[in-house]
C-alpha cells in the first residue's frame, strides 16, 4: 500500500493465490477521486476501480504478486488453425464439395498436383462460413479475455475446440478461456460475463444481416415450411426462429421458407450460441450475469429454467442432453460458484447491462432450435 496510505481512512488485504485484493474506504476528502488521488492511482502497480457508484468512497485494488505464467501460444494458436480446417471443411460440406475426396498420391507429382490444386480451389467455397463463424467464437472469447485482463484476472488464452463434421457437422464444438484467478465481486462477474455474449452478438449480427441480404425464398415444398434452410449433400438443416432472426428474416428477405448464405448461417449459429451461452445457469454467461444481479437467488431462477429445458426437451430432444450436461457439470446443483465478496452488490450502473443481457437472451433462443433431415 506504499504510497496510497494516506488517502484511505482504512482498509483490509487478504491474498488469494497470485493476487493481492485490498478493499479500502477513502478519505472524505480525497473522494471524488480527487487530483491527488487519482495521481497516485496513476502510479499504482495494479488494477483499481471504485466499488460504488455514489459517493466513490470505496476502493478497489488489485495487485500481482508474481509474474504472469508463460503461455502456450503455440497450443492455442495450433488449436485455433485445426478448428479453422475443420469448419472450412464443413463449409465444404455445406456448399456440396465432397470433403473425403481429398486426392491421393497417383505416382506423378504432376498429376498428383493438379488434383489437390483442383479440390483446394473446389473447397474454397467452404471459407466465408468458417471465417464467419471462427470470427463469431473468437470475438466471445476475446471479449471475455480482455475484459478480465482489465481487472488483473489469470485468463488464458482461447482454447478452440476442433470436431470431425461426422461428430458436429459445424466442425466445432466452440471455444473457451480459463480464469485461473477468483473473481472479486459481483461487478468483476457481471463485466467478464457479459462481455464475452455481447462481443459475438454484433459479429453473429453483422454476419447473419449481410448473409441473409444474399439469401432467397425457396419454392413451395422445399423445406417444408422451416423458417429457414441449409441444404448438405446428405441431408437438410431445418432453422428454427428466434425473436430476432424471425424479424430480421421477414425485413431482409419476406416470407417462406428462406434458403440461407453461407454467411448468414455462421451468424445464426453465433446467435444460437450466444443464447446457449446466456442460459441463466452455474457458469455459463447467463449464470454470470444473473448472480451479479440477485446473488444466491440465481440458483431458484436456474432450476426453473433447467426444468423449462426439460419441458421444451419434448419438442427438441436435445435440450435434454443439454440439461443433462450442464446438471452433470454444476455437481446437480446449478448453483453459480460464490465470488470473494458476494455481499457487495453491483453498482446500479451496471444493472442496465444485466438486463439487457436477459434481453438478449429472450431475442435469441428458438426453442426449436435445428432438425436434420435426411435427403
Amino acid at each position: 500500500m506504499t504510497g496510497l496510505d494516506s488517502y484511505l481512512c482504512y482498509w483490509r488485504t487478504a491474498v488469494v493465490r497470485d493476487r493481492e485484493i485490498t478493499e479500502a474506504v477513502v478519505r472524505p476528502e480525497h473522494r471524488g477521486p480527487s487530483p491527488e488521488l487519482q495521481r497516485a492511482l496513476a502510479r499504482w502497480n495494479g488494477v483499481h476501480y471504485f466499488a460504488d457508484d455514489a459517493g466513490k468512497d470505496r476502493l478497489v485494488l488489485i495487485r500481482p504478486l508474481a509474474p504472469p505464467p508463460a503461455e502456450r501460444w503455440w497450443l492455442h494458436g495450433l488449436l485455433f488453425l485445426v478448428t479453422l480446417v475443420t469448419v472450412w471443411m464443413a463449409g465444404a460440406f455445406f456448399a456440396g464439395i465432397p470433403t473425403h475426396s481429398v486426392p491421393i498420391w497417383s505416382g506423378s507429382w504432376d498429376t498428383t498436383g493438379v488434383a489437390v490444386l483442383a479440390w483446394t480451389e473446389r473447397s474454397l467455397k467452404g471459407l466465408p462460413f468458417a471465417l464467419a463463424l471462427m470470427a463469431v467464437l473468437l470475438t466471445h472469447e476475446m471479449g471475455h479475455y480482455f475484459t478480465a485482463k482489465r481487472y488483473g484476472i489469470n485468463a488464458s488464452p482461447p482454447y478452440f475446440i476442433p470436431a470431425p463434421i461426422e461428430i458436429n457437422f459445424i466442425g466445432t464444438f466452440g471455444a473457451f478461456i480459463r480464469l485461473r484467478s477468483p473473481v472479486v465481486d459481483r461487478r468483476q462477474l457481471m463485466d467478464v460475463g457479459a462481455a464475452g455474449p455481447w462481443a459475438g452478438f454484433v459479429v453473429a449480427l453483422l454476419m447473419l444481416v449481410v448473409g441473409l441480404a444474399r439469401s432467397h425464398v425457396v419454392p413451395p415444398g422445399f423445406g417444408e415450411h422451416a423458417p429457414m434452410v441449409v441444404y448438405t449433400p446428405i441431408f437438410e438443416v431445418r432453422l428454427g426462429d428466434s425473436i430476432l432472426t424471425h424479424v430480421l428474416r421477414l425485413a431482409i428477405v419476406g416470407p417462406g421458407t428462406v434458403m440461407l448464405h453461407p454467411l448468414a448461417f455462421a451468424g445464426w449459429i453465433g446467435l444460437f450460441v450466444t443464447a446457449l451461452n446466456l442460459l441463466p445457469i452455474t457458469q455459463l454467461d447467463g449464470g454470470h450475469v444473473l448472480y451479479a444481479l440477485v446473488g444466491r437467488a440465481q440458483q431458484y431462477l436456474g432450476w426453473i429454467v433447467w426444468v423449462g429445458l426439460l419441458v421444451l426437451g419434448v419438442w427438441w430432444h436435445l435440450w435434454w442432453a443439454w440439461a443433462g450436461l450442464l446438471f452433470l457439470f454444476s455437481g446437480g446443483r446449478l448453483a453459480h460458484p460464490r465470488v470473494l465478496e458476494p455481499q457487495r452488490p453491483v453498482p446500479a450502473s451496471r444493472l442496465p447491462i444485466g438486463l439487457l443481457s436477459i434481453a438478449l437472451f429472450a431475442l435469441t433462443f428458438a426453442p426449436v432450435p435445428l432438425t436434420l433431415v435426411g435427403r
